[in-house]
């Protein structure tokens, strides 16, 4: 299953996530936050989520699509823009999730029967800052059951009536208790 929202933070806005088959067996998922708010931000992230898109082709790892990109994104970026992306290509028949951040935050990853935990690696620099930036991937193998979260800073940055954020625990403890929901409850 999967399920997925946004609201932004103004009437269009720079995050985005997107989902998709590479071909048959390799789902791609993606997540980005764009630097800045309004129309700029909402142009950026539009040209990076079809970039993303147009590159990932079988074979393909999310470093080399990331890399891709960013030099594209990089070339006359004369606004200074940057966006947060996470993206992870997940192969359906192994379960096999091979995954590159260019400074997004790390995912929660639900095992059955195991606390929720961040899925951290090295984040890599954001895209469009250096169009010779590095990338490199990394894998971790999921199991029926297993869950994962993509997110923005939107979460858990957002501040309560006594002006305190939502917080990565109180994340990991939201996501520890609605275990048994569908994913669309779960992100409600």
């Amino acid at each position: 299953s999967i399920a997925g929202s946004m609201e932004a933070a103004k009437y269009v806005g720079g995050g985005f996530y997107d989902f998709y088959m590479v071909d048959e067996d390799h789902l791609a998922v993606v997540i980005g936050d764009v630097s800045g708010k309004g129309v700029p931000a909402a142009l950026f992230m539009a040209v990076t989520k079809n970039l993303i898109e147009s590159q990932s082709h079988p074979g393909k790892d999310p470093a080399e699509i990331i890399s891709l990109v960013n030099a594209s994104l990089s070339r006359n970026n004369d606004e200074n823009m940057f966006v947060t992306v996470w993206l992870g290509i997940l192969d359906l028949v192994t379960g096999r999730m091979t995954y590159c951040s260019a400074g997004h935050n790390p995912p929660v990853v639900v095992r059955r029967g195991s606390r929720p935990e961040l899925l951290k690696s090295k984040a890599f620099l954001v895209m469009g800052a250096k169009e010779t930036a590095k990338y490199g991937s990394f894998e971790v193998d999921l199991e029926p059951g297993d869950r994962i979260l993509l997110y923005t800073d939107g979460i858990t940055e957002a501040n309560d009536d006594y002006n305190g954020f939502y917080g990565t625990d109180r994340l990991m403890d939201v996501m520890a208790g609605n275990g048994d929901m569908t994913p669309e409850r779960q992100i409600e």
